[in-house]
């Protein structure tokens, strides 16, 4: 395998390009002359992004579906290698968040989580994975997240998600150990996106507790998309097997190393006093 990634030149799939760091991600990649495809539920994001990468100097094909619809991903490959002609970049960004405790979810709300944040990423590689292969050098880039590496209460669904992510791509890279492929789990801490606000909660709750938490969550979403997409960008040419995105991430990673059973309790603490 080569040492370091070329963006120059790729041609990349990105999903949940419309908003946040997917399309922060897309702006940063057209600006190294790669082509993309941008892929998204928001047809009026995705709009935008498009424009802001046909302006970065890219060609952009902008594809709006739901990555839940297995056969909608099935077609998207058909319509990017028809479009695009190649894939040389694979970047599974799109999820979403379910907040409550797991004896307040309903398993219906479970099972969305998993197929958007788990079962898309399985599918979207399994689709793509031959247009991959054809390629001298290409790369998987699978957004796990900080709830990939610990596993906070009340985020059993997203926590189950985000490991499941971690798993699968830790197992694919060791697949391709030594071959063109290079497989990348992304770890981000606090991104300020929109996830908390569009996350879904338990039917029945308090929509004044629910707004409560909202906010207190988001006093931890402090690192802009743009860092944030700086920061996957040099993990991507490096080939990095495990990109950790932020400072709060990478103090959280090394708490967890050194307690890998007791880790929740001083990661409790520290936060208490950070409030």
């Amino acid at each position: 395998m080569a040492e370091g990634f070329a963006l120059q030149g790729a041609v990349g799939v990105v999903t949940g390009a419309a908003s946040g760091i997917g399309a922060a991600l897309a702006v940063a990649l057209a600006r190294r002359s790669c082509d993309l495809a941008l892929v998204d539920r928001d047809a009026e994001g995705l709009k935008a992004v498009e424009a802001a990468v046909a302006a970065a100097g890219a060609r952009a094909s902008r594809h709006v579906l739901d990555l839940a619809d297995g056969d909608a991903i099935l077609a998207l490959r058909d319509a990017v290698e028809a479009r695009h002609g190649r894939v040389s970049l694979l970047v599974n960004n799109a999820g979403v968040a379910l907040g409550g405790t797991f004896a307040e979810t309903d398993l219906a709300d479970f099972e969305w989580l998993m197929d958007v944040n788990f079962r898309a990423v399985v599918r979207m590689t399994h689709a793509f994975l031959p247009l991959l292969l054809r390629e001298p050098a290409a790369q998987v880039v699978n957004m796990s997240s900080l709830y990939g590496l610990i596993a906070p209460p009340g985020q059993a669904a997203y926590a189950a998600s985000k490991f499941a992510v971690r798993g699968f791509s830790e197992a694919l890279r060791h697949e391709h150990a030594g071959g063109r492929l290079g497989v990348s789990v992304v770890h981000p801490g606090g991104v300020a996106t929109n996830i908390a606000r569009s996350a879904r909660h338990p039917k029945g709750l308090d929509p004044a507790a629910i707004e409560q938490g909202r906010r207190a969550f988001e006093r931890f979403l402090r690192l802009a998309p743009e860092a944030a997409a700086a920061e996957i960008l040099r993990g991507i040419e490096r080939r990095a097997p495990r990109i950790i995105v932020g400072t709060d991430a990478r103090r959280v990673a090394l708490i967890q190393r050194l307690m890998p059973v007791g880790y929740w309790r001083l990661i409790a603490r520290l936060s208490r006093l950070e409030r």
